[in-house]
């Protein structure tokens, strides 16, 4: 599956609420997404529309690294 070209960050943060990702603070452009489900995890993601292909492909694959999955796995669950 590809990654999408015109994702926003906050549509981006939208999304990741599923995965119990709440916004815990935000300085600037960017803001700081705080999940506690399977452990405590941290990702800043730039609030940029869109976001840039690789900095999209770098968040997604650390977010699906946290919950033992796969990039396609997470993104097929996300945008599928």
């Amino acid at each position: 599956m590809k990654v999408p070209r015109d994702l926003s960050g906050s549509d981006l943060a939208k999304l990741l609420k599923e995965y119990g990702y709440l916004p815990t603070r935000q300085t600037g452009s960017h803001i700081r997404l705080t999940t506690t489900e399977n452990g405590e995890h941290h990702i800043t993601i730039p609030n940029h529309s869109p976001i840039k292909i690789g900095t999209l492909s770098a968040i997604l694959s650390d977010v699906a690294e946290h919950f033992g999955k796969t990039k396609d796995e997470l993104m097929r669950e996300l945008f599928g």
